[in-house]
This record gives structure tokens, C-alpha cells and sequence, in this order.
């Protein structure tokens, strides 16, 4: 009976020492500074430079948040922009006087054919 065998993959196109980060490393020298252990005087310095890079993903995050509200408000604006012109056209022909004569008509007024006048009141009338 056989047995079941792991399969060992080789891996013929990874040479050690070749890719990008092995040339960074041998030109940075990262080796030699932490020959004796991890340098603590560089900790300030690295947390910091941390916390920017937080700040500055989250100010991205934030920024790009506004620029898609931004957008959707845009769009909003401009639907509320043609329905307000539509509106504003309908309320003008409506309030022409021919179409409120002819509204009015089947409630039993009447157009009144005499021009309007000023009613002129004293001081001491009222």
C-alpha cells in the first residue's frame, strides 16, 4: 500500500539575493544596526513618523468622503435646479391673466372690464 507524501515545490524562479528588497537591504546595511539589538533611541522617531502616516492615510480617507458628497450634492443641486425652473415656468403661465380669467370662469366670475382705481384715504378717516 502507498503512503501519502507532502510534494516539495522548488521554487526556480526566486534567486536569493536578487530582488529588490535584497539589493535595498545590502545598500541600507539594516544588518549592522541591529547587531547589538533594537536601537530604542530611534523609537520616538519611528512612532512618530507612524502616527503621520495615519494621519495621513486618514486625511486621504477623509478627503476623498468629501469629494464623493461633494459629487452626490452636485447632482442633487442640479435636479432641484431643473424641477425649481420647471415649477417657476408652470407658476408664470398659470398667473397669466387669461388663464386665471379662464380658471375662474367655472367658479361664476367674471373678468371686470372696468380698469382698476385708487381708493385714496384722509389721514384723519381712520
Amino acid at each position: 500500500m502507498m503512503e501519502n507524501k507532502f510534494k516539495i515545490k522548488t521554487h526556480s524562479n526566486v534567486r536569493p539575493g536578487k530582488g529588490m528588497f535584497a539589493g535595498l537591504e545590502k545598500k541600507l546595511k539594516l544588518e549592522s544596526y541591529f547587531e547589538e539589538g533594537f536601537p530604542v533611541q530611534y523609537l520616538p522617531k519611528i512612532l512618530f513618523i507612524m502616527v503621520l502616516g495615519l494621519v495621513y492615510i486618514s486625511n486621504t480617507h477623509y478627503a476623498e468622503k468629501t469629494v464623493r458628497k461633494i459629487n452626490t450634492i452636485r447632482a442633487e443641486v442640479e435636479d432641484l435646479r431643473a424641477d425649481y425652473t420647471t415649477l417657476k415656468s408652470d407658476l408664470m403661465f398659470a398667473s397669466k391673466q387669461s388663464e386665471v380669467a379662464r380658471k375662474v370662469k367655472a367658479l361664476g366670475l367674471k373678468e371686470s372690464l372696468k380698469p382698476p382705481y385708487k381708493v385714496a384715504i384722509e389721514k384723519g378717516e381712520y
